[in-house]
């Protein structure tokens, strides 16, 4: 899970309290999928975003020693993320939203660099992600 937080929006009333959950799944043998859901409690919002992951799953091409063929870049909103792949032994080095997509994808050595200035680590992961679809469709 890379995100749970309770979210409001405000109706004549006062506010109205739901829940986002974002989730990233994965077989660590190369596939990976990220999802979003809304729900009026945590359970909800995680069992949707679940489903959505589950939808969005995808391959990512991975080399024998544990790394991706060549370097990515993507841009999702105000996020940017770089990937680059590393020898064998060198681990996994990235941060945040993204060491956590690319752990799922089972990628073991690479390193990987958000470039931008933004936090939100929804943007950050749909960058990774979008990073790593850009690895199958050249391939």
């Amino acid at each position: 899970m890379i995100d749970l937080r309770r979210v409001a929006r405000v109706v004549a009333g006062g506010r109205r309290f739901s829940f986002r959950a974002t989730l990233v799944i994965g077989d660590r043998h190369g596939r990976v999928g990220v999802g979003t859901g809304k729900g009026t409690d945590a359970a909800l919002s995680l069992e949707k975003a679940l489903r959505e992951a589950k939808k969005n799953m995808f391959t990512v091409p991975l080399k024998k020693n544990g790394t991706i063929p060549f370097q990515t870049e993507a841009k999702f909103g105000a996020a940017r993320v770089l990937i680059r792949p590393t020898a064998k032994g060198s681990g996994l080095v990235a941060g945040g939203a993204v060491r956590t997509v690319l752990d799922m994808a089972g990628i073991k050595n690479t390193s990987a660099k958000i470039l931008s200035h933004t936090k939100n680590k929804i943007s950050n992961a749909r960058a990774a992600v979008d990073a790593l679809k850009k690895l199958r469709l050249t391939n």
